[in-house]
C-alpha cells in the first residue's frame, strides 16, 4: 500500500466535512433571501445582504470548492471509474447548478434593492435535497448501471499521451 492510499480515510472525512458545509451553506441561503422584504428597514436589508454575501463567497463557496476537489481526488486514489459514480458526478453538476443560481440571486437581490423579490426557499431546497438524496443513495447503493451510454470515439483509445501530446504538422 502506497503513502497515499493511506490517506484516503483522511480526505474522506474532509470530503464528508466541507460536503456537509456545502449543502448547510446551500439550505440555508434561499431561507435568507427570503428574508429580503422590501418593508424591512435599511438597516436590516443591510445586514441580510451583508450576512448572505460574504457567507457565499466565504464560507459556501469554498466549502464547495473543497468538496468536489477531495472527491476527485478520491476518485482518482480509488480508481473508482463505475457507472453508478458517473451517475453521481451528474448530482453533483445538479448541486453546482443550485449553487450558481443561489449566488445569481444573491446578486441580484443585491444590485436591485427593493426592485427584486427573490423567490421563496421550498423550490431551491427541494432541488437540493432531491440531488443529495440521490447523490447519498449512489454512494450508499453503489447500483451496478450496467454499460453506460458513451459514443464509441470517447471509449476507445487513440494510442496519444496527455496533456502535451500534440500532432506535429
Amino acid at each position: 500500500m502506497s503513502w497515499l492510499q493511506t490517506l484516503v480515510p483522511h480526505i474522506k472525512v474532509f470530503h464528508i466535512g466541507f460536503l456537509c458545509l456545502w449543502m448547510a451553506g446551500l439550505l440555508a441561503l434561499p431561507r435568507m433571501l427570503a428574508r429580503h422584504d422590501p418593508a424591512i428597514g435599511q438597516a436590516d436589508f443591510a445586514r441580510i445582504r451583508h450576512a448572505t454575501h460574504y457567507g457565499y463567497v466565504w464560507v459556501i463557496t469554498p466549502a464547495a470548492v473543497l468538496a468536489i476537489g477531495s472527491g476527485t481526488v478520491l476518485i482518482f486514489l480509488r480508481e473508482v471509474y463505475t457507472g453508478w459514480m458517473f451517475a453521481k458526478l451528474v448530482l453533483v453538476a445538479g448541486l453546482v447548478v443550485i449553487h450558481a443560481w443561489v449566488g445569481h440571486t444573491i446578486v441580484t437581490v443585491a444590485e436591485t434593492e427593493g426592485r427584486h423579490d427573490p423567490p421563496g426557499p421550498f423550490l431551491p431546497n427541494l432541488a437540493l435535497v432531491l440531488a443529495s438524496l440521490g447523490v447519498l443513495a449512489l454512494v450508499l447503493s453503489k447500483p451496478e448501471l450496467g454499460e453506460l451510454p458513451i459514443p464509441a470515439w470517447l471509449s476507445q483509445p487513440v494510442g496519444g499521451e496527455l496533456p502535451f501530446d500534440v500532432p506535429s504538422r
